[in-house]
């Protein structure tokens, strides 16, 4: 099962030493899900061969303008390029009025429908699911309502064993009830345990994106184990009154998240416009959690595969 993440932006508040504001793609199985959509979104997925019609379903995680003020031109461009099929934007509903007026003043009617599904900032919510995954909302502490959004793979079917099927001559229609761990009984009368014919598929994974946020434990049960972690990590540790003024983190804060929710791989990001190189940032992190690695844009970080 294909689940992977590109960064298309990791800058804070503005873009800065080729850094675009805040923006993601999460693909799993070829269905890809925008996650913000900052300034300069469309150009980047654009730059890193990101196919916008290729995109049915938006995530905004608050109202501040480096994750949100991409998105109408990006809902312009795919009218403009003949879009038909319904849009849904996941997000706090004021971002409803901020699309409305825009396109009221620019006499704009959409080819294509909005779907909207508002977060609330008070309380985790189940906000999506299909038959790959679920999406729950992530109440984070920032200056505004603000919510992070933690992905997770569905558990799935069991693996028939190949060779064990043919040499049963098991006829094709067993085959789900199988996949769903129900064991086989052939026109004999024998019984075969589903475990001699099928295997144990792989564990479950999860992407936890926790945006702008003071560091805060009332979201590390939620987020806890995850396969891999995004954090925003604004500030260096030297600049914590800042980080706590603004509501942001500090790259040992994120370090520290992840080490106390046990996730198997962390992602910095969010950058303040104050760093120009980011290895400080990376070592900091690094200094209490190894596998930490920087939001670079263009690049994929896998889950699964």
């Amino acid at each position: 099962m294909k689940f992977e993440v590109t960064i298309l932006g990791s800058s804070s508040a503005t873009p800065i030493f080729n850094r675009n504001p805040t923006a993601q793609v999460v693909n799993v199985n070829d269905k890809l899900y925008l996650i913000d959509c900052a300034e300069g979104t469309q150009q980047q997925m654009l730059r890193f061969d990101i196919k916008a019609s290729r995109i049915d379903h938006i995530f905004i995680s608050h109202l501040h303008g480096d994750h949100y003020l991409g998105l109408v031109g990006l809902l312009s461009s795919m009218h403009l390029n003949g879009r038909k099929k319904v849009m849904k934007i996941f997000g706090p509903a004021p971002l409803k009025e901020i699309i409305e007026i825009q396109l009221k003043y620019s006499e704009t009617t959409l080819n294509y429908p909005l779907e909207y599904i508002f977060t609330n900032a008070a309380q985790k919510e189940l906000i999506f699911e299909n038959q790959d995954m679920c999406v729950e909302s992530i109440p984070l502490d920032h200056r505004i309502s603000c919510t992070g959004f933690l992905i997770k793979q569905k558990k799935r079917l069991r693996k028939l064993i190949k060779e064990r099927i043919e040499e049963l001559q098991i006829p094709v229609p067993y085959y789900s009830a199988i996949k769903k761990g129900h064991d086989y009984t052939s026109a004999d009368g024998t019984v075969y345990k589903n475990d001699t014919l099928t295997t144990s598929p792989a564990d479950p994974k999860s992407y936890a994106y926790v945006s702008d946020t003071k560091y805060n434990e009332s979201y590390f049960k939620q987020i806890g184990k995850a396969s891999l972690l995004y954090h925003e990590a604004t500030f260096m540790h030297d600049m914590l009154d800042r980080a706590n003024q603004t509501h942001h983190t500090t790259a040992l804060q994120a370090a520290n998240v992840a080490l106390a929710t046990g996730a198997d791989k962390l992602v910095i990001g969010h950058f303040s416009a104050r760093y120009k190189t980011l290895i400080e940032l990376l070592e900091e992190a690094q200094s209490i959690f190894p596998k930490t690695e920087l939001a670079i844009e263009g690049r994929t970080f896998v889950i699964s595969e």
